[in-house]
């Protein structure tokens, strides 16, 4: 079917951090689906209410009943990942909510677009939760078949198991790792699109094991730290910022 609007709703992942924008905001997959969209109806409209940092009771109390008064064609539903890297999160009680939220917005007649996570088995610190992670994931696959919904799975995306889709900060995709998902996105909502989401990377060089505990060394005291130290405080970088595009207007 032809989508004339689309809201867009979530965390960083859907803020599209950190794939760099022209205009000093991050552009990410959203975005570039937007792009694809709006190039194929003149009329389109687009919103991305997605702010960093958000866990699932944020999104759903903030952006939630903002993205039903809305009432567009399409609305992504992305929400859990900051929940997950948090101790003791519950997937059962995450998921409940997530099928609430998906309820809701189904009631409207918007098609709803949700999303497994990446597999973590080779993230050194987010492995040890992988089991966690995987039963949060077929819950929302559960969802997505009970409710009508689209489902992009980036479990089985395994171009995006290279570090090379990633940032420097090993949680958010960079620009390649964003084409791949709105490539997939596209796949999914029967749009075509110029990227291939079944990336194959070339052969990496021989890494110096010295060389990479250097680099582990860096991110703990660059990105690592900084996180947990936000944790504790009970803080997000998400504090104190507004959506991008918070109004369904023409894309641009």
């Amino acid at each position: 079917m032809g989508y004339r609007s689309f809201v867009a709703v979530g965390d960083s992942f859907t803020e599209g951090m950190n794939d760099p924008g022209t205009d000093g905001a991050f552009r990410g997959w959203a975005d570039r689906v937007a792009e694809r969209l709006a190039a194929l109806d003149p009329e389109f409209r687009y919103a991305n209410l997605a702010v960093r940092g958000k866990l699932i009771d944020q999104i759903i109390a903030e952006q939630l009943p903002r993205a039903i008064e809305m009432r567009p064609d399409l609305v992504s539903f992305c929400a859990g990942g900051n929940d997950l890297l948090r101790p003791g999160s519950d997937p059962d009680r995450m998921a409940k909510k997530i099928a609430t939220a998906v309820r809701e917005l189904r009631a409207t007649g918007a098609e709803v677009l949700l999303f497994t996570g990446v597999d973590p088995r080779d993230t050194p610190i987010m492995r040890r939760a992988r089991g966690t992670f995987a039963i949060f994931f077929m819950h929302l696959r559960s969802i997505a078949d009970l409710h009508g919904c689209h489902l992009v799975d980036q479990w089985s995306m395994q171009g995006l198991r290279d570090w090379r889709a990633w940032s420097e900060d090993r949680l958010h995709m960079n620009e390649e790792g964003h084409r791949m998902v709105a490539a997939k996105v596209c796949e999914v909502l029967g749009i075509d699109a110029d990227d291939d989401w079944r990336k194959t990377w070339p052969p990496l060089d021989r890494v110096d094991p010295a060389a990479k505990r250097r680099e582990d060394i860096q991110w703990l005291r660059e990105h690592f730290g900084p996180w947990v130290v936000r944790r504790i405080r009970g803080r997000s970088s998400g504090d104190g910022l507004d959506p991008k595009r918070p109004d369904l207007d023409l894309f641009r």
